[in-house]
């Protein structure tokens, strides 16, 4: 593969937004270690799993929202690698399925680990990359893709990572993969508050398009409070730190939202982006150090 060619797959992999898949393992793996059940090699495939997922998923939702049209020349974020004519179609979906079958191998591995009922999980995720953007009702085209991003980018890794080390599932993980997943959803409201008027167009209607610009802004700063509002329940659960440290999180939240409020609209809106994908590095951080201080 050429070297011009490999970098725009990589574009195409949007790295500033992997975050949202290296964060919750990183949570899964903090909270199985708290437990003492730490194990190394599943959380390397756990790791694996979910960066091909989101690789996978940002591929397909690459090619169908070129099939679709929603990728229009007056687009504000970065640049589509198939509207762009960078990667061709056939090219785009081929290597899509082609990494699919690649996690679903590296999945099957951690079956070892935790039984034949994680094939269900696989499927689930695999299901949820392809329908986000496409099938008879795509999600993220009726407002729904804030809710997936909650529970692909949220419960299910940080819960799945903990359980094949674990082999439990309790209220710690549970608000660990909500929390987490809630910081996470404001990378894509942030992509969908820059191109609300885009999408409109396009008879995209994610929540930002269904509710309003005003709701964009307010939804994307109650994320973060809400995040912090779970972590609370760390409390009951003997965890202060987890409780505690997470909420230093909230002042580059609150600068990010503030800068929202000032641009409003426009290409510097990518800048947004860029913010939330940090923060959510940071938040993540924060509450896997809150969780080993417990």
């Amino acid at each position: 593969m050429q070297t011009s060619k490999l970098k725009y797959w990589i574009l195409a992999a949007r790295p500033k937004t992997l975050s949202a898949s290296l964060m919750p393992v990183a949570v899964g793996c903090t909270l199985s270690y708290f437990y003492e059940s730490f194990k190394l090699i599943p959380a390397i495939i756990c790791l694996a799993f979910a960066l091909l997922a989101q690789i996978i998923s940002n591929w397909l939702n690459d090619y169908f929202d070129f099939k679709k049209g929603a990728d229009r020349a007056d687009r504000l974020g970065p640049g589509r690698a198939v509207a762009n004519g960078w990667i061709r179609p056939e090219e785009m979906l081929r290597m899509a399925v082609g990494f699919g079958v690649l996690a679903f191998i590296i999945g099957l591995a951690l079956m070892y680990y935790a039984g034949w009922k994680l094939i269900f999980t696989g499927l689930a995720v695999g299901l949820g990359a392809y329908a986000y953007s496409s099938g008879p009702y795509p999600l993220a085209y009726h407002g729904l893709g804030d809710i997936c991003v909650v529970v692909f980018y949220g419960v299910i890794p940080v819960g799945f990572t903990c359980y094949v080390q674990i082999l439990d599932w309790n209220t710690a993980v549970t608000v660990s993969g909500l929390a987490l997943g809630l910081v996470s959803t404001n990378i894509l409201v942030a992509n969908n508050y820059r191109d609300r008027e885009q999408d409109k167009i396009s008879d995209k209607n994610t929540s930002v398009v269904i509710f309003g610009e005003a709701f964009g802004r307010w939804f994307y700063l109650c994320n973060g409070f809400a995040a912090i509002a779970l972590c609370i329940i760390f409390i009951y659960l003997g965890m202060i730190w987890a409780a505690v440290l997470p909420c230093l999180y909230l002042i580059p939240h609150v600068a990010a939202w503030r800068e929202m409020c000032r641009i409003r609209q426009g290409k510097e809106l990518n800048r947004i982006l860029a913010m939330s994908a940090r923060n959510t590095v940071i938040f993540g951080l924060l509450l896997s150090a809150g969780i080993l201080l417990s």
